[in-house]
């Protein structure tokens, strides 16, 4: 990508933007809070970008199609996570609607005891996660029926998607299939199967103190399960057909994935397959959806679109019920794509105007040991993720920087690849402007601000790494 011009702005300058867009991100959030996203945040961000846009050309001089160019390079390269978004959405609406999370759900709540909810939960979708190697898809199928069952029994919503979330996590960070997995190991130069091995001696600790947080509680919170569970189980039961024929959908879903077909085509196909469920097994709903009394051809094809791109309520006579299985589709997550376009336009202007680099060569300037290069990664991968907003942006760019660095020193690049996905990967939902952590936070429908101190495995992983680095676990040097 080109930038300005060889010589870097001040890192004075260059976080001056970074300062304008924290200030407003937090006086948005104060104003606004949950609702932040539907403007606010947007807004913040396309003025830090101008900030960024005016101090580039009035000071150093930029040429703005060279800005240009770096803001149409970064939306280019999440163009992809966009559309899986959107068809996460038809997932949301047409999974719910035809009964597959509502069957999950019931099923959930006969055979999960509510004491080992939260740790068993973690474990389903790191389980799921591995196999699929996308903790995007793992989160909005698997884990928004976890959050029903959850909230049906009693859990603080911030619990919940903390389990569900650091679980996906897991699963994807060692998952083959994972996108972000190949793309760390790839930017650092090492082979995919050595960077999982090397990953196991972080990932693997941190998971089990996860694990050992959820059970202890799952055993200490009261969840008034008694009050909960029976009445959704029943109330579901009597708005949704409930038959384990539907969770057909989710099986041959895990069948392509286990195909490794691109997450797009599977993810479109699982919309399909929830489709054909619909209009099977609850002919009656899609007909509700449609507004019309009796279902034919035209309204059935009407009933399944809407269920696809638009907002849908099911009344189910409890309160709390109706909203779990109301759902938004496609047009419910516009407000997080357009809130994704700002945050790559930010980090564009960023990247084209120099300013990032003159940044992270502050990082530089500690790396000395293996201790300290790979503080100066976690830092820097956490510190990407804040100022790109962008999960893929923040390992390219934390490998790349330290790749030279790391064979200057000896230090092996399976250690950098591992450091990356300990902070890039990881600590991106954490951030509530990061595409990760606006994603999850629509489609559980939790803010980030609440589930991300539930976060364990993605807290910890950062922490971790850097622990094994201070003790020197299996770190070694090249001659």
């Amino acid at each position: 990508m080109k930038t300005n011009a060889e010589k870097l702005p001040s890192p004075w300058v260059s976080a001056i933007p970074l300062a304008v867009l924290t200030g407003l991100l937090y006086v948005v959030i104060r104003a606004f809070g949950g609702e932040a996203i539907n403007g606010g945040s947007q807004i913040a961000l396309l003025s830090a970008t101008s900030v960024c846009v005016m101090l580039s050309i009035g000071i150093y001089r930029c040429r703005w199609a060279v800005l240009e160019e770096a803001i149409i390079d970064n939306i280019r390269a999440s163009a992809s996570a966009i559309v899986i978004l959107l068809l996460i959405g038809a997932i949301a609406g047409t999974w719910m609607i035809s009964g597959v999370v509502p069957t999950m759900i019931y099923y959930g709540l006969q055979i999960l005891h509510p004491s080992f909810f939260l740790v068993a939960s973690c474990a389903i979708c790191a389980v799921v996660s591995l196999m699929t190697g996308s903790s995007w898809t793992t989160i909005a199928t698997i884990g928004v029926a976890l959050m029903g069952i959850g909230q049906a029994m009693g859990f603080s919503e911030g619990w919940v998607a903390g389990a569900i979330i650091s679980g996906a996590y897991f699963g994807d960070k060692l998952s083959l299939l994972s996108d972000t997995t190949v793309l760390a190991s790839s930017t650092a130069g090492v082979e995919v199967f050595t960077h999982i091995r090397y990953m196991l001696y972080t990932t693997v600790p941190s998971m089990l103190i996860a694990l050992g947080v959820f059970t202890v509680a799952g055993l200490a919170l009261d969840h008034g399960v008694s009050t909960h569970a029976e009445m959704y189980a029943a109330t579901l039961a009597a708005t949704f057909r409930i038959t384990p024929w539907l969770l057909a959908v989710p099986l041959a879903t895990g069948m392509l994935i286990a195909r490794k077909l691109p997450a797009i085509v599977t993810l479109f196909s699982s919309v399909v397959f929830a489709c054909a469920a619909m209009l099977l097994a609850q002919p009656e709903l899609v007909a509700r959806v449609a507004g019309v009394g009796e279902l034919d051809f035209m309204s059935g094809f009407k009933g399944v679109l809407m269920t696809c791109f638009g907002p849908t309520a099911i009344p189910t006579g409890a309160p709390q019920l109706d909203e779990l299985v109301a759902t938004r589709g496609m047009a419910g997550m516009l407000n997080t794509v357009w809130l994704i376009i700002c945050a790559m336009c930010f980090g564009g202007v960023m990247t084209g105007s120099g300013m990032l680099r003159s940044l992270t060569s502050i990082f530089l300037r500690w790396v000395r040991r293996a201790f300290s290069a790979v503080a100066s990664t976690v830092g820097a991968g956490i510190f990407f993720n804040l100022c790109t907003a962008d999960q893929y942006i923040s390992i390219i760019l934390s490998g790349r920087l330290f790749r030279d660095l790391y064979a200057d020193r000896g230090l092996e690049p399976r250690l950098l690849s591992r450091s990356v996905e300990d902070s890039a990967t990881v600590c991106s939902v954490l951030i509530p402007w990061n595409s990760c952590g606006m994603t999850q936070a629509t489609v559980l429908g939790v803010s980030t601000f609440v589930y991300a101190p539930y976060c364990i495995f993605n807290i910890v992983s950062p922490l971790m790494s850097l622990l094994v680095a201070a003790v020197g676990w299996n770190i070694k040097r090249k001659k």
